[in-house]
């Protein structure tokens, strides 16, 4: 599953993201309960994103694991993700194809 998103994300508009990736089990009593399948969330078209949004992407990673997986980063998400120290956290690949062909752990710097 590619979880698409455009534009910013901060505490007025990341719902619906939040609620996509809760759709996907990540709820911990979602419709896809023990479904293995990558949750790939396309971060492309996101140009910022606040505090809300690290927290929501925290709380999913810890409800989904390594299902979840972040892809194609933005330069000022990237930025983000490298300030915070997400990027050692939460999984990041350079694109879509790469966040859902691989095994769930993403490689150093990637």
């Amino acid at each position: 599953m590619v979880v698409a998103v455009t534009g910013p994300l901060d505490i007025d508009t990341v719902a619906p993201l939040e609620d996509a990736l809760r759709a996907t089990g990540g709820d911990g009593a979602g419709p896809a309960g023990g479904d293995p399948r990558p949750v790939v969330v396309d971060l492309s078209q996101v140009d910022f994103a606040d505090s809300t949004t690290v927290n929501v992407l925290l709380q999913q990673h810890a409800a989904l694991g390594t299902r979840l997986r972040l892809a194609a980063p933005s330069p000022g998400l990237r930025r983000l993700f490298e300030m915070t120290g997400l990027d050692g956290v939460l999984p990041l690949y350079e694109t879509v194809r790469e966040a859902a062909a691989a095994d769930g752990v993403a490689r150093p710097g990637a």
